[in-house]
């Protein structure tokens, strides 16, 4: 897996700052999550190429976390995209998307596919035969969903020698690295433990920004590799977090502490902060390690 950070501050753009937005590259997939406004710049600065984008994860309707989306979407249309957009989102993205399509008279020729999300239980959104994709409920102002990857089980990686030694057919080897048990040119049955060791472990990476604090996510992140969670205030800042339904670094730790994650990545921080450290440093008296995400910042998980 491999994250790279478009933007990673609340509230509105700066010329040094830029709204939620980020890339998860996992087993050929480019997921896009949120697309604050800019986001289309930020792909170009980071020279992630557009067409790999199949699929659009937007956590909820406020505008630092979507306002890019009929940008990115109108400079598709412009850039004669052909394949399929699936965009899943908040109930209502679908008319505010189409709404601004037809003012504009702007229809694209690519099919967009809109899922628009209103269950209040994690729910599995996307799947494939590499990765599945499930909502994580959120505490927030409105609506909104965090979004977690989990890459499925990789081939397991297969001893060559050992299998030609048990005399086992090379029309075999395939089923062998995914798991199957298998008869030689004897006829005898092979253990596929005996041939064949664990591959690449699957990663799985959870994104939760915006929220409150809330323990209820735990269970659905529990053991990630590594967990993006907003941290908006420091801790001296706690009590904007009540009207704001938002958290501080402290608590993201805590929620990454009792979920026993891998790595946590801070984010969304609020512009009235100067020095980032500053939330590095509240975090880790909770728990470690902990990263800052910022603009262009690319983790491998």
């Amino acid at each position: 897996m491999k994250l790279t950070i478009l933007g990673c501050y609340s509230a509105t753009p700066r010329i040094i700052a830029q709204t939620t937005a980020q890339v998860l590259e996992t087993r050929g997939h480019h997921f896009l999550i949120d697309c604050g406004e800019g986001t289309q710049i930020e792909l170009r600065r980071h020279k992630l190429k557009f067409n790999q984008i199949k699929h659009i994860f937007i956590s909820h309707l406020h505008g630092d976390h979507y306002f890019g989306l009929i940008g990115l979407i109108s400079t598709f249309r412009l850039l004669k995209r052909e394949a399929d957009l699936y965009i899943y989102g908040p109930k209502g993205i679908k008319d505010i998307i189409t709404l601004q399509l037809k003012l504009s008279k702007s229809w694209t020729d690519f099919n967009l596919f809109f899922h628009e999300l209103e269950s209040t239980d994690s729910e599995c959104i996307f799947e494939d035969d590499k990765v599945s994709v499930y909502t994580i409920p959120l505490i927030h102002r409105i609506y909104t969903n965090g979004f977690l990857f989990v890459e499925k089980a990789f081939d397991r990686k297969l001893n060559v020698e050992k299998a030609e030694e048990k005399n086992i057919d090379k029309a075999y080897f395939r089923k062998l690295k995914q798991g199957s048990d298998i008869l030689n040119r004897d006829g005898i049955f092979i253990k596929n433990a005996e041939v064949t060791s664990i591959g690449v472990k699957p990663k799985s990476y959870a994104f939760c920004s915006d929220t409150a604090y809330s323990e209820a996510i735990v269970p659905i992140i529990k053991s990630v590799d590594a967990l993006y969670h907003e941290s908006t205030f420091l801790e001296s800042q706690e009590s904007l977090c009540i009207h704001t339904k938002h958290s501080t670094a402290k608590q993201a730790a805590t929620i990454a502490k009792k979920a026993e994650v891998g790595t946590l990545i801070l984010g969304h921080y609020s512009s009235r902060y100067k020095d980032l450290r500053l939330f590095k440093s509240e975090a880790e008296t909770v728990f470690r390690p902990v990263e800052l995400a910022t603009d262009g910042k690319v983790f491998a998980i």
